[in-house]
């Protein structure tokens, strides 16, 4: 069997969408994985090293590291109302210019959304993203973003939304959000990457089929152990995109390199971006 290293966060839809490929329930044609399961800014940064045959990284990432890797067409986290939100504690003013701001990673599409819609703000600090609302709560920051499932309980434990990232990314773009895809490196066959690439959507096809297969990998991982918000969390990242980039998907990702590239956020690059 041919071993590749491949790289997924904790987050719900990332245990979700791969319980089948890493855990044989479905043929994996002769290859075995070896799992990192990090941070995805951890997993940004381990791409930067070219350290993993295959990854999840933020979209924000991967615009990074296109001479190593390239996108494939399943397993992408995109969509609708479910961008980043920058919070505040409840009743203090809005951020400016020279406030500090936690953002969960410096290649994260969060923290790209963030230079999208407040390009002002450029005053901020890396935290861990399970512990930026500790940051917020302690006045060791002025706002910060958050992600993942905290978008469905800030406003319980005391926040307050100072703007959802994701609307303005859409109401301005016009395009779906591009959070994170999984990627893999081009050096590899390009017979192979396909191969990956249609395991994944057979791990994705028999996630949706089986739904309580994937419980107990999703729960021994999350961050939010109620059974309800996890499954918030799938039905919110887990879509169509996740299936299949699709001509919407791909034109998302397009406009999010285009837009780098005129803000000099990166250098052009003359490399397809999609497998």
């Amino acid at each position: 069997m041919k071993k590749l290293s491949i790289g997924l966060s904790p987050c719900p839809n990332d245990t979700f969408i791969f319980d089948a490929l890493i855990h044989g329930k479905i043929d994996t044609e002769g290859l075995y994985f070896e799992i990192h399961m990090v941070d995805v800014e951890e997993l940004n940064l381990m791409a930067f090293r070219r350290e993993l045959d295959i990854t999840k990284l933020s979209y924000n990432a991967f615009l990074h590291v296109l001479e190593e890797y390239i996108m494939m067409d399943s397993g992408s986290a995109l969509g609708n109302n479910c961008g980043p939100l920058l919070i505040k504690n409840s009743g203090s003013k809005n951020p400016s210019v020279n406030d500090l701001i936690a953002i969960p990673g410096k290649y994260t599409t969060a923290n790209f959304l963030l230079n999208y819609a407040f390009p002002e703000l450029q005053n901020k600090k890396l935290v861990l993203f399970s512990e930026i609302e500790s940051a917020i709560k302690n006045d060791e920051v002025s706002a910060g973003l958050i992600i993942h499932e905290n978008r469905f309980t800030y406003a319980e434990r005391g926040f307050e939304k100072v703007k959802d990232l994701g609307e303005h990314w859409e109401q301005n773009s016009g395009m779906p959000i591009p959070l994170g895809g999984i990627a893999i490196k081009r050096n590899l066959d390009k017979s192979l990457q396909e191969k990956i690439q249609r395991l994944i959507r057979k791990s994705i096809d028999f996630a949706f089929e089986n739904p309580l297969e994937s419980l107990s990998f999703v729960k021994e991982n999350a961050q939010e152990m109620d059974v309800e918000i996890m499954q918030k969390h799938i039905n919110l990242y887990v879509n169509e995109y996740s299936i299949s980039l699709g001509e919407k998907g791909k034109a998302a990702i397009e406009y999010m390199y285009k837009f780098s590239v005129e803000k000099k956020l990166i250098n052009p690059n003359s490399k397809n971006l999609f497998v």
